[in-house]
């Protein structure tokens, strides 16, 4: 499959990591998804219908950011695949959770974990 709805750098706070601060305080992550769905459909019908809304799917994935509490990104970017491939069009999707604000001692851009996963 190579149709693909692409979400890049939506931007959302949340209260995800194990320190105690962390879960009190937020930090900002950046969530990337990439969908793969046949959109021969709508690439002809021009109907919202007939292919899966981004800007409802982002708003999903920014709420449940900021709903859940999860230790891990690991787990986090597991749960965002998890409401990704509910749409029954995604044959594929591909998460990727970054942690700018990461408590890493070193100097760094980002901490992030990408999680994909097919339909059988």
């Amino acid at each position: 499959m190579t149709d693909r709805i692409e979400i890049k750098g939506l931007r959302v706070v949340g209260h995800h990591g194990v320190f105690d601060h962390e879960k009190r305080d937020g930090q900002p992550f950046v969530v990337d998804v990439v969908l793969e769905a046949d959109l021969s459909r709508p690439a002809v019908t021009d109907e919202l219908g007939d292919t899966i809304d981004y800007g409802t799917l982002a708003q999903r994935i920014a709420d449940e950011v900021r709903a859940t509490r999860f230790d891990l990104i690991e787990r986090l970017a597991g749960h965002l695949l998890d409401v990704a491939m509910s749409d029954p069009m995604v044959v594929a999707a591909e998460v990727r959770v970054a942690k700018p604000e990461a408590p890493v001692t070193e100097e760094f851009g980002e901490v992030a974990v990408r999680l994909r996963r097919e339909r059988p």
